[in-house]
């Protein structure tokens, strides 16, 4: 059996054990997850990290969730208590949901059975676009978690959320519509099936690294944490949650950074199958050995994005969203028109695919000089002088806003006071 005729054949047994594993691998790589950003974090930072439960602290993150799941739950007075308590089950639904057409391995022998299976528990001919579909569910958990908690920060963080996600799925969509050219196919088992010669994130560089910074920012995750930025919203779209209800969204946040990673996996760098030089060995892509390497590649994003969060500072909202929609989406929809140029011309025989490789390293040099070197418009305006500011003309101080200077009347009696004040406090 290949491709999509491998599915839809197993027994309902065999769906529910493949359903329940597919689970628990989540949980149990969310709790790795966890302790291992904390580890790697801290090694950057010449600090210990956990290491007191559990060997080498593996079990910290276990008793983190106990811990949340014992504190006490509380619900504000103003909160919407439906949709409260809503929210961060829609949040971590979709993001169990998507794994469902990831495939994990080839397909196999059954243990003390005569069926062989794929290590996939289903597959469709618009499989990516499921996993599109259901991720863009997990927003509403989001947005409904800020506007049901009755509270400005979070209602800000949850506005912020959604206009991010929505942002950066665009750019998403885009950096995928050249693996579905170069594979002819939605389905994820087949995408793979045609990187059996040469990974799509080796052709189609600018489409991988255009993925790659959509997923860091369609994760909300640094240096794109913005809808959970302390400084300026305390904690975001989920400042009023507590124990499991705030577990659920914690677990949704690091489900989806596995999913991210295991779809670019999937779609860039080949899936399951062995890295070569392993690839030259005839067992690697067979049994259960393509697992591991599936498992690394996801690990291997996984450090990508605690590198990210350990090294670059958050931007600002304004330069995030403008990134999104003034480089990101035109540089995505440029490099559309060119794949699909390049891949008609080569396809009828006349085109020479090292060009490809050739306009991929352009594309990509330009898209990180226009991100470096492009400066906003109000730059090349020279800043007009700001007018002098009175602090006491409400009839009390109010202290000045960046960029404001206080008048020479204020800046007196401002002294004044202190003064005033200074002597009080030493009689």
């Amino acid at each position: 059996m290949n491709g999509l005729t491998a599915f839809g054949q197993d027994p309902v047994w065999l769906v529910i054990v493949k359903a329940v594993l597919v689970f628990v691998f989540l949980v149990v790589l969310t709790l790795f997850n966890i302790w291992y950003e904390r580890r790697l974090v801290a090694r950057m930072q010449h600090r210990v990290g956990p290491n007191v439960n559990g060997p080498f602290g593996l079990l910290q993150s276990l008793a983190d969730g106990v811990k949340l799941a014992l504190k006490e739950d509380i619900i504000p007075k103003a909160a919407d208590r439906v949709v409260f308590l809503v929210a961060p089950v829609l949040a971590v639904i979709p993001a169990f949901l998507t794994f469902a057409v990831i495939p994990f391995g080839p397909v196999v022998d059954v243990p003390f059975t005569d069926i062989s299976t794929p290590l996939q528990l289903t597959d469709m001919p618009v499989a990516v676009l499921y996993i599109l579909a259901i991720a863009s569910i997990g927003i509403y958990g989001i947005v409904l978690g800020g506007w049901a908690s009755g509270s400005t920060y979070p209602l800000l963080g949850g506005l912020r959320s959604s206009a991010q996600m929505i942002s950066y799925e665009v750019a998403m969509g885009l950096a995928l519509v050249g693996v579905f050219i170069y594979a002819g196919s939605m389905s994820t088992s087949e995408i793979v099936a045609a990187q059996e010669r040469l990974w799509f994130g080796l052709i189609l560089i600018p489409s991988f690294v255009m993925y790659v910074i959509a997923m860091v920012g369609e994760t909300n995750r640094a240096p794109f944490d913005l809808p959970e930025a302390e400084g300026e919203l305390v904690g975001g779209f989920h400042t009023e949650y507590s124990s499991l209800k705030f577990a659920l969204f914690f677990l949704a946040e690091y489900i989806n950074m596995a999913t991210v990673s295991a779809v670019a996996t999937t779609l860039f760098l080949g899936g399951w199958r062995a890295p070569w030089p392993l690839s030259l060995w005839e067992g690697a892509n067979e049994g259960y050995w393509p697992f591991l390497w599936f498992l690394i590649k996801v690990i291997g994003f996984i450090s990508l994005f605690v590198w990210l969060r350990g090294t670059l500072p958050r931007l600002r909202y304004d330069q995030f969203m403008n990134f999104g929609w003034k480089v990101l989406i035109p540089a995505g929809l440029a490099w559309i028109v060119a794949i699909a140029v390049i891949r008609m011309i080569s396809l009828e025989g006349g085109f020479d695919r090292r060009w490809l490789l050739a306009a991929g390293a352009v594309l990509a040099v330009m898209l990180v000089l226009m991100l470096f070197l492009g400066g906003d418009d109000e730059d090349e305006v020279a800043p007009a002088e700001p007018e002098p500011f009175d602090a006491f003309a409400g009839g009390y101080p109010v202290p000045p806003l960046p960029g404001q200077t206080l008048s020479a009347t204020s800046a007196a009696r401002t002294g004044a006071e202190t003064t005033s004040q200074s002597a009080e406090e030493t009689h």
